[in-house]
């Protein structure tokens, strides 16, 4: 995609960036905001197909994870569970966010990994959210984070491209964690908000009749979520605005209103997740004017969020620019589609935005200096990228101290 001010980070090589709607065998590359949006919300005619859902067993739970379920009975459970991550619901947390981020960035003497500090933060903050508060966060993260340890995939083939020894590895790899945050996380949480419930995600899905086993499946599931991706935008949003003086200089003076906005045209930019899957169950039209083309049962839709985020014909001039307030047409996001959209649209936005201004902040207050940049890499799992080793000095009296 060519563009004189190009400023987006994370591009992985050989990923194309046109056409807008192309066709490869049984999947459809759609790169067009407009398409990827109506592909999103076909919610009648596709079924969720990322994050190998389609590899989960559906007889072993009672009721399905959220992530991966559709239907009404996805649609119930996320109306209950959205007041939770609801904008007025999440501002209760911001004290105890605000010490979480003071007592971390206390704690640091000289220099700091901030991908390593975001992680820490960011499984205390999804932790308190979820009720997952029996065991140690530095414990729980390396549990969370084992999670990923799994073999390279390609998810549109039937047998994901992995060999029957990769495929052990995956079972291994990804079922002894699960397993040890059973007994050390998630089953103390159950057993104490069972004799008193909180108000938190557990205690609903305890008054909601979850088995254990369905418990433990969606607490994996939002312990992942609300830590992978907002760890590695928090690291991605301090390599930018660390990079532009004026930028950062414009975030730490504005109010809060002109800090989301630039928090949100950096994630519309850099998108952590660049890929999200849906499987087609009827025929129907994607794409518009002479770009239309048929989707036909069984096809593969693969949303391309990088590309849909920097289409000019949605987000305007220079789309791989940041430009916080740049104009755009109604029902676009400033965050594009980084949030998803549809019924499966990420009800964790509002929390994930406002974590990151807090700890951003504090952490920018340090006047802090880059000893070593990030290393960009990807994960297969959640077709997002990494940041890793992101070294930071602190000033010890920094302009907020």
């Amino acid at each position: 995609m060519a563009d004189d001010h190009n400023r987006r980070r994370a591009t992985k090589q050989g990923e194309p960036t046109a056409p807008r709607i192309e066709r490869d065998g049984i999947v459809w590359r759609v790169r067009s905001l407009s398409g990827a949006r109506q592909v999103l919300r076909a919610r009648e005619q596709t079924t969720q197909a990322g994050f190998t859902a389609e590899r989960i067993p559906q007889g072993f739970f009672t009721k399905h994870p959220i992530l991966i379920s559709d239907g009404p009975a996805h649609d119930e459970q996320r109306s209950k569970v959205a007041r939770f991550f609801a904008p007025a619901v999440v501002e209760r947390y911001t004290s105890r966010m605000e010490a979480c981020a003071d007592r971390l960035l206390g704690e640091v003497s000289g220099t700091l990994m901030l991908d390593e500090l975001g992680l820490l933060y960011t499984v205390e903050v999804t932790a308190d959210v979820v009720g997952l508060t029996a065991a140690p966060v530095p414990k729980m993260a390396k549990r969370l984070v084992s999670f990923f340890n799994q073999p390279p995939f390609d998810i549109t083939r039937r047998d994901l491209g992995r060999t029957p020894r990769q495929w052990a590895s995956a079972a291994v790899n990804g079922i002894v964690p699960i397993v040890k945050m059973w007994f050390a996380d998630v089953r103390p949480a159950v057993r104490a908000r069972r004799r008193a419930p909180q108000d938190d995600v557990i205690s609903h899905l305890i008054a909601e009749g979850y088995s254990d086993a369905d418990i433990l499946v969606e607490c994996v599931t939002y312990g992942t979520a609300g830590m992978v991706t907002t760890r590695e935008f928090i690291a991605m949003a301090a390599w930018h605005l660390l990079s532009d003086g004026a930028l950062l200089r414009r975030y730490l003076a504005g109010e809060a209103q002109e800090r989301y906005a630039i928090l949100h045209e950096i994630i519309r930019l850099e998108p952590v997740v660049g890929h999200l899957y849906r499987r087609a169950q009827h025929a129907f039209e994607v794409g518009d004017g002479d770009e239309r083309v048929t989707v036909q049962p069984g096809d593969l839709l693969d949303v391309c969020i990088r590309p849909a985020n920097a289409d000019a014909e949605a987000v305007g001039t220079d789309p791989l620019d940041i430009c916080p307030y740049r104009p755009l047409p109604s029902g676009v996001a400033a965050y594009g589609l980084t949030f998803g959209d549809g019924a499966h649209k990420c009800p964790g936005q509002p929390l994930a935005i406002l974590e990151s201004d807090i700890l951003l902040t504090r952490l920018l207050r340090r006047d802090p200096v880059v000893v070593r940049e990030p290393t960009l890499d990807w994960d297969d799992l959640i077709e997002g990228y990494t940041l890793r080793d992101f070294e930071l000095r602190l000033s010890a009296d920094g302009v907020g101290s």
